[in-house]
């Protein structure tokens, strides 16, 4: 087994939340209650959860994930986009200018936002001391290969690298099941 292994996590549809936003829909004052830690640190599973409206349809009870953010950003599959009528394009994380928007319906109240409506880019979550291990640095992209019956390469994976991060490859569900895989699966880091 190669020494450049990392963990997969498959992330399925979710939204950050600004602080106002967190008190449109949820209440003035309400603060975002953590129901399970993520691999990243800081990060959480949020109880609170929201439905998402576009022009076609909703998706109903997206979990919110923590914490409060400065923007809005909600993170889709393709066939969420399909399900909404929007055209979610790919994009990193915070890359927001010129997305599509939507209605965000809480238990308290709804906004409309203009933009933020991404299907997130894969990228590779890595402490400085991990990137320095397998010789990379953030903003570098790898790809990723997967072994078994439906193995491939991932390319155009961004390294995010940072004393914040911790060693995990995010893809989404769409990307995950196409590719047989299940979280917590160690996966190949090519250059």
């Amino acid at each position: 087994m190669s020494n450049n292994m990392v963990p997969v996590g498959l992330s399925n549809r979710h939204i950050h939340l600004s602080k106002e936003h967190v008190e449109i829909l949820f209440g003035q004052g309400h603060e975002l209650t953590p129901i399970k830690d993520l691999v990243q640190p800081g990060q959480f599973a949020c109880e609170e959860k929201v439905d998402i409206v576009g022009p076609k349809g909703t998706l109903k009870g997206v979990r919110v994930l923590g914490p409060a953010r400065s923007k809005t950003q909600v993170e889709i599959s393709f066939t969420d986009g399909f399900a909404l009528g929007v055209k979610a394009p790919v994009r990193n994380s915070g890359d927001l200018a010129g997305t599509p928007g939507a209605k965000i319906v809480g238990p308290k109240g709804e906004v409309t936002i203009e933009e933020g409506v991404i299907v997130a880019a894969r990228h590779l979550h890595m402490h400085t001391s991990d990137a320095e291990k397998f010789g990379l640095k953030d903003q570098d992209v790898v790809s990723i290969k997967v072994e078994g019956q439906r193995g491939l390469i991932f390319n155009n994976v961004l390294v995010r690298a940072g004393e914040t991060h911790a060693l995990e490859l995010h893809v989404d569900m769409e990307e995950g099941n196409a590719a047989g895989l299940k979280n917590g699966m160690m996966l190949e880091v090519i250059k």
